[in-house]
């Protein structure tokens, strides 16, 4: 059977097509239009021209990587060995790695692959293989360098300072001192510092004293001093890190069920089948809306200048945005539950609080457990850059490394910290939430 289909129907199917095809085309092409607005705008182009690539190289290395640094200063002749520059990593009279070597006022150092750098009374030389020898002299105060020309780009020379970045390390010479990078692979005294007994014994030593070993503290057993060792080290301060991570958990814990805490006997102001009082209820959801409204960091800086930096200050902010956040879902979750239960209940003759009790809040927990952990487990990552802004948490500490330019390997540290803080959290705030809302 064949259906002649009308002209104007003909027409009308053929003008929808059109218009959809036209859109399918318009939307992808503003969206294309719009980012490359966005390009423009953001000069796009300048950045990646301003982009120091060797700097990001060398930010990388610096994260599962450390320095020793060897310095002697040109006033005194004083040579110092330290991982990181640090004085907590500076090694004692008499100690100092093998591939540094010290004879008289003379001082060698091999960075590897034939790279070898030499501080002497006439001033230092840096041997490059495949390029020369480096020397440089002090004239009238100033470093001059004496090097293969034409210079090549990781050489780089100014009136009072030569500075070399090779493959095997770094190296810079300058009015008051000249200073060499050796990096390694590694956190070095991750576990212990160098004025610890147990620096550079190996794990088979380590297990041996634990178990056996004489005691090297009379009072203590060894396993205990390598503890406190540990706990005490002053290059990684675990002792201060699990503290702030401690700190921070704190904050999120207080914070959120503070909110959920306040929050649930206002959203029965919200809601519209518990609130009869139009004005109230309208009243009461606009303050939901106005402090979930404001970003928590704003918060967190406003009440910082109101009650001084701390992590109850942390607390407190998160608690207040929260508060809006939870009053919006649970008069929700209360607008949207079975009325049939709660007139069962009534038909018994219960009052209001025993169908609340018994009627309302069985049905809204799944719904608010589920919102109070979930962001139990979200606060837990915001409490970090909280605890950054009010002086609280790892959130304080990952500032300062980042602060002071050169801990890059602390920086790294801290966040392996905050995402395993943020994983663990996250498996605890599901275990619950299947234990308490499904009972398994």
């Amino acid at each position: 059977m064949t259906v002649a289909l009308s002209p104007s129907l003909v027409d009308t199917v053929t003008r929808s097509f059109a218009r959809k095809r036209r859109r399918a085309l318009a939307i992808p092409a503003l969206i294309l239009a719009y980012l490359v607005y966005a390009a423009v705008s953001f000069d796009l182009a300048g950045l990646m021209q301003r982009a120091r690539l060797d700097n990001a190289a060398i930010l990388l290395s610096d994260f599962w990587s450390h320095k020793t640094h060897v310095t002697r200063d040109n006033r005194t002749g004083a040579v110092t060995v330290a991982i990181e520059g640090e004085n907590k990593g500076t090694y004692p009279a008499g100690m100092r790695p093998d591939w540094v070597s010290v004879t008289g006022a003379t001082t060698s150092i091999d960075l590897g692959t034939g790279h070898v750098v030499t501080y002497d009374d006439a001033g230092a030389r840096f041997v490059v293989p495949g390029y020369g020898t480096i020397d440089i002299r002090p004239v009238d105060g100033k470093p001059v360098m004496t090097a293969p020309e034409p210079f090549p780009d990781w050489i780089s020379v100014s009136e009072n300072k030569v500075s070399v970045t090779t493959g095997a390390g770094r190296f810079s010479y300058s009015r008051a001192k000249v200073e060499t990078f050796r990096y390694e692979a590694g956190w070095e005294l991750w576990f212990f510092t160098l004025d610890s007994p147990f620096y550079g014994k190996g794990i088979a030593e380590l297990a041996g004293l634990a178990v056996a070993g004489e005691r090297i503290d009379p009072a203590r057993p060894n396993l205990a001093l390598m503890a406190t060792e540990f706990w005490t080290n002053k290059m990684w301060r675990h002792g201060d890190v699990a503290w702030a991570i401690f700190e921070t958990i704190l904050m999120a814990f207080l914070g959120t069920m503070t909110a959920a805490l306040v929050a649930l006997p206002l959203s029965f102001l919200a809601a519209r089948n518990f609130m009869p009082l139009g004005p109230l209820r309208f009243a009461a959801r606009r303050v939901f809306d106005f402090i979930r409204g404001v970003d928590g960091l704003i918060w967190t800086i406003i009440l910082s200048r109101a009650f001084g930096p701390g992590p109850m200050t942390g607390a407190i902010a998160i608690a207040l945005t929260d508060t809006g956040t939870f009053g919006k879902t649970f008069s929700e979750a209360l607008e949207n539950i079975d009325e049939k239960q709660i007139e069962g209940i009534r038909s018994t003759g219960a009052g209001s609080l025993q169908r609340a009790r018994f009627g309302v809040i069985p049905q809204v927990t799944p719904v608010l457990l589920s919102q109070v952990l979930y962001y139990l487990e979200s606060n837990t990552r915001s409490a970090t850059v909280i605890g950054a802004i009010v002086g609280g948490g790892i959130g304080l500490l990952l500032t300062q490394a980042i602060i002071t330019q050169k801990d890059w390997e602390e920086v790294a540290y801290y966040m392996v910290l905050i995402v395993l803080m943020v994983m663990v959290m996250d498996s605890l705030s599901g275990w619950l939430r299947r234990r308490l809302i499904k009972g398994a």
